[in-house]
This record gives structure tokens, C-alpha cells and sequence, in this order.
């Protein structure tokens, strides 16, 4: 997918199948977020696709809700365990982990950038080269466009 392609609708579900989603996203590619929470709470980078408020998951009962900090939230199956999204609470965007999706699914998303590129360890690096912003870039700009983290 690139920039004047048609929107794609995502779809795909947790390991157990109890949660399933339909997204549309409003990038063209994967994001990998390298932050100490997200590498804490999946292991590695966060790959995700962002889809702000263009989601329609089934099986809500079974999804988890964790306030990871004033203004992010982290979802997961409470079933299987599956992480399942990282949602920006003041915008109420949700930026939903890649691996949900099939890879013939994805409409040929690819690595598009990699943010808090300064927090990444030493033990493994991405092959592609993308465009990539430190933590106190990406806290910047969002604040440039009025959030804030107080």
C-alpha cells in the first residue's frame, strides 16, 4: 500500500479467536515504537497500524483495558493474552498491533517509521530504513498540536 492508495479494511483476531477486529488504517504503514514500556510490555518494539478511531472489534468482553499512564491505554484478550492495542486516550486513536493480521491481509504495509528511537537497545535492529524520531521529538510534536502530558 502507498500514499494514493485505497484505504484497506484490516481484519483479524487474537490467538483464541474470542476478540476479532475490523480497522481501516489511516497510514500506509507499520510503526514500531521502541519506548521502555512497549518493549516491557510485548518484549521487543511495538509494531503497530494505526487506525484511529476506525475499529470495530467483537468479543468487547473478553478485551482488557490497562491505564498505562495519564494518556495511553494498552488492550489485551483476557482470554489467551493476546495484546491487542495501544489507544491514545486524548484523541481517543488506537494503534493496533500488526501481527493481528494475516500477512496477505495487510494490503502490503510495510515498516514506515520507528519512534523513540533513542530508548531501543543495542540487541536487535530493524533492516529497513525509515525515518526515525526520538522520544522527545515525538512528545513535541504532539504537543505542537495541542496535547498535552502534564
Amino acid at each position: 500500500m502507498n500514499e494514493s492508495s485505497e484505504a484497506i479494511e484490516l481484519q483479524g483476531q487474537c490467538l483464541c479467536g474470542a476478540v476479532t477486529v475490523k480497522a481501516t488504517p489511516v497510514r500506509p504503514h507499520i510503526e514500531a515504537c521502541h519506548c521502555d514500556m512497549c518493549r516491557r510490555w510485548g518484549g521487543i518494539a511495538f509494531a503497530g497500524v494505526q487506525c484511529a478511531q476506525n475499529v470495530e472489534f467483537t468479543g468487547e468482553e473478553h478485551i482488557g483495558r490497562y491505564a498505562s499512564s495519564d494518556w495511553a491505554e494498552r488492550g489485551f484478550c483476557k482470554k489467551c493474552g493476546t495484546n491487542l492495542f495501544y489507544r491514545f486516550v486524548p484523541a481517543d486513536n488506537y494503534s493496533l498491533l500488526a501481527g493481528l493480521f494475516d500477512n496477505d491481509a495487510t494490503g502490503g504495509l510495510t515498516l514506515g517509521e520507528q519512534i523513540f528511537i533513542d530508548e531501543k537497545p543495542g540487541w536487535y535492529d530493524f533492516a529497513q530504513d525509515t525515518p526515525q524520531k526520538t522520544g522527545a521529538e515525538v512528545v513535541a510534536e504532539a504537543k505542537a498540536v495541542g496535547f498535552s502530558f502534564d
